[in-house]
C-alpha cells in the first residue's frame, strides 16, 4: 500500500511538476566596430567660423595668434634653411590644430614649433625638436644665443612631442598637402611670357603672406596660384589684360575660388599691413583701390560670384555636414577638425580609425549599422477602464452656492434697505 501522508503528497507534487525550461544562452558579443574619422583636404568659411565659435575664440586674439604663429614658423625655417614646401605644410597643420583646440589649452609658440617639427618629418627635411626650439630661442634672444644641448629645452621638447601626436590626430594622418609656389611658377611663365620675371618675385612673397590667412585650407592649388598672379598684376599694373583672358577651365578651377583668394589677401593687407612682407612695398590706398574693383565685380554678378563660396543660408551646419563639398555624411563618420571626434573619441568604446576615402567609410558604415540597429514592434492594446459613478450633492443646493443674503460679498449681505433693523448696516450685533 502506497503511503498517503502529507510528505508523500508533497513528494508526488514535486515529481509531477513540469520542469522549468532552460534559459537561452546569450549570444556572444563581438568587438565594437570602432569609429571612423575621414580625412578632408578642404573646408569652407562657414565651417571655419563655426569651429571658432565652438572653441569660444576671441576674434582679435585669434587673428593675433594666427599672424604671430605663421611669422614664427617663417623666421625659424629661414634660420634652419628649410624649403618653402615645409613651410606650407607646417602652416596648414598649424591652422587645423588651432581650429580644433582652444587657445587656453596650449601656447601658440609651442603649437607653431610642433607643426614645423612634424612638417620637417613629412617633407623629409628632418630637424630635431631641440634644434627647432634653439633656433626660435636665438631669434627671440639675439644677445644671448645658446646651443641645442642646453638643458632648458628638455621640458619644452617633451611638450613639442606631445603636441605632435595631437596634430597627427587632428589632420587624420593625412600627409597630403598643396604647394602653390610650384603651380605659380608654371602659370606665371605660361600666361605672362616676358613679364614673368618681373612679377614672380612679388608673387612669391605674396604666397608667404597668403599662409597668414585661411585660404590654403579652403582653395585648391591653381585657384591660389591664379589668385596670387592676378592680385600681383593688379598691384603692379603689369599684365592685367593677359590675366583677364585666361580660360580658368584649363586649370580646373573657377572664378569664385580665385576671387575669394584675392579678397582674403586684401583683407589681410588692409587690416594687418605691417605684419606682411608686402606691407612696405605698396601703399595702403593701392590695396583699397584693388579691393574696390574686386568687390564691384562680385556685386555686379551675384549669381556666379560671392564673397564666400559654399555658404549655406538655410542650415546652421551641424558636425555631420561637410560644407566644403556640399554633401552630408553619416553621423558616426566625422571629418577631421571636428571637435566631437577628438574630444569624445577616447571616452567611447572601440577604436578610432582614420580613413582617406569618404565613400569607403560610407559603405563600411552601411554594412555595420544593420547589426547595431534597435528594431521595435508597435501594437495597440485595448484596456477597459471603469467609469466612476457620479457623487451625490449633499450641499442642499443645486448649484452648490450659499444663499445667505443674496449678495456676492462675504457673509451673504446684500444691499441695505430701510427694513433692516441692524444698527450701523450690520457691523454691530446690538438691537434697539
Amino acid at each position: 500500500m502506497a503511503p498517503s501522508g502529507p510528505k508523500a503528497q508533497q513528494a508526488a507534487a514535486t515529481n509531477n511538476s513540469t520542469p522549468t525550461p532552460a534559459s537561452e544562452p546569450e549570444l556572444p558579443k563581438g568587438p565594437h566596430p570602432g569609429h571612423i574619422q575621414v580625412a578632408c583636404q578642404y573646408t569652407s568659411e562657414q565651417r571655419l567660423r563655426r569651429m571658432l565659435r565652438d572653441n569660444k575664440s576671441d576674434p582679435a586674439r585669434e587673428d593675433s595668434y594666427r599672424l604671430q604663429g605663421v611669422q614664427l614658423i617663417d623666421n625659424v625655417r629661414n634660420v634652419l634653411h628649410v624649403p618653402v614646401k615645409t613651410f606650407d605644410t607646417a602652416c596648414v597643420y598649424y591652422h587645423w590644430f588651432r581650429l580644433s583646440f582652444r587657445d587656453a589649452e596650449y601656447s601658440y609658440q609651442d603649437a607653431a614649433m610642433a607643426s614645423l617639427f612634424l612638417a620637417c618629418k613629412v617633407e623629409d627635411t628632418i630637424k630635431k625638436s631641440k634644434e627647432i626650439l634653439c633656433a626660435a630661442y636665438n631669434i627671440k634672444n639675439p644677445d644671448h644665443p645658446t646651443t641645442q644641448d642646453d638643458k632648458m629645452f628638455d621640458q619644452t621638447s617633451k611638450i613639442i612631442i606631445g603636441l605632435e601626436r595631437l596634430i597627427l590626430e587632428t589632420v587624420g594622418f593625412d600627409f597630403r598637402c598643396r604647394y602653390p609656389q610650384s603651380a605659380l611658377r608654371k602659370v606665371t611663365k605660361k600666361i605672362m611670357g616676358d613679364d614673368a620675371q618681373e612679377l614672380f618675385s612679388t608673387a612669391m612673397e605674396m604666397s608667404i603672406d597668403m599662409y597668414k590667412t585661411f585660404a590654403p585650407i579652403k582653395q585648391p592649388t591653381f585657384a591660389m596660384a591664379l589668385g596670387l598672379l592676378e592680385l600681383t598684376a593688379r598691384l603692379t599694373g603689369v599684365g592685367v589684360d593677359k590675366i583677364e583672358k585666361v580660360d580658368l577651365s584649363e586649370y580646373h578651377t573657377s572664378r569664385q575660388g580665385v576671387v575669394e583668394t584675392m579678397l582674403d589677401l586684401l583683407d589681410l593687407y588692409t587690416q594687418h599691413l605691417k605684419s606682411t612682407k608686402l606691407g612696405n612695398r605698396f601703399d595702403l590706398n593701392k590695396f583699397i583701390e584693388v579691393k574696390i574693383v574686386i568687390n564691384n565685380e562680385v556685386d555686379n554678378d551675384p549669381k556666379k560670384l560671392a564673397r564666400y563660396g559654399h555658404w549655406c543660408t538655410n542650415c546652421d551646419g551641424g558636425e555631420e555636414e561637410n560644407l566644403s563639398n556640399g554633401t552630408s555624411v553619416l553621423k558616426n563618420i566625422s571629418f577631421f577638425g571636428s571637435n566631437s571626434a577628438k574630444r569624445n573619441g577616447r571616452n567611447q568604446d572601440g577604436t578610432m580609425r582614420f580613413v582617406f576615402d569618404p565613400e569607403q567609410a560610407r559603405r563600411e558604415r552601411r554594412e555595420v549599422e544593420s547589426y547595431f540597429r534597435d528594431e521595435y514592434e508597435e501594437y495597440e492594446v485595448e484596456v477597459e477602464v471603469p467609469i466612476e459613478p457620479e457623487r451625490p450633492n449633499h450641499g442642499g443646493h443645486r448649484d452648490g452656492k450659499r444663499h445667505d443674503g443674496g449678495g456676492p460679498w462675504p457673509g451673504g449681505h446684500g444691499r441695505r434697505s430701510h427694513h433692516d433693523r441692524r444698527k450701523g448696516g450690520g457691523n454691530h450685533r446690538g438691537f434697539y
